[in-house]
């Protein structure tokens, strides 16, 4: 399994992400931001799922944003109507995760589906043919709302502005 980690501060991250992005999209590619705002530490999706819908091309297909957030309880109806819509387009997934602190802040790029809400123990169906993960805290820290909305938008723009530069928008 092929897979990019860095940390979004990185000087180079936008680049690293963008060229390892590049060889996997393809047109009418679909961008699956999950998450809800609702919970500034789950919000990293719908961010970036708002950042893309306004610059993507239209051959792309942004779903998930802070207005039309998918989540834990619309997830698996979501995959379902994309799949069909959407029948061969390859799913990029982006959402945001829990890991150890040294790992906070790193964005993980695999050629692999993720699983959301396995972090909080939720049981999911894996979503993606490649996964954008950003780490915004700890699996221990409670409450998960103490991270800071400006660092998790910071993540997502990066996420964001990699991803434009991959479809050179």
């Amino acid at each position: 399994m092929e897979e990019l980690r860095l940390k979004y501060d990185d000087s180079n991250a936008i680049y690293f992400i963008s060229n390892f992005l590049s060889t996997y999209l393809s047109p009418n590619s679909i961008f699956l931001c999950i998450g809800t705002d609702k919970f500034i530490s789950d919000s990293l999706g719908p961010i970036v799922g708002d950042l893309l819908s306004k610059t993507i091309p239209s051959n792309y297909f942004v779903y998930g944003t802070l207005k039309s957030p998918i989540h834990a309880m619309n997830l698996e109806e979501n995959i379902k109507y994309i799949k069909k819509k959407h029948t061969n387009s390859k799913i990029i997934a982006i959402d945001a995760s829990l890991g150890d602190k040294e790992s906070i802040g790193k964005i993980s790029i695999k050629k692999a589906p993720l699983y959301p809400g396995k972090g909080v123990g939720k049981m999911l169906p894996p979503v993606g043919d490649i996964s954008i993960v950003g780490i915004v805290d700890v699996y221990d820290s409670i409450p998960l709302n103490s991270v800071r909305l400006g660092f998790v938008f910071d993540i997502a723009e990066v996420i964001a502005k990699s991803i434009q530069l991959a479809l050179k928008c």
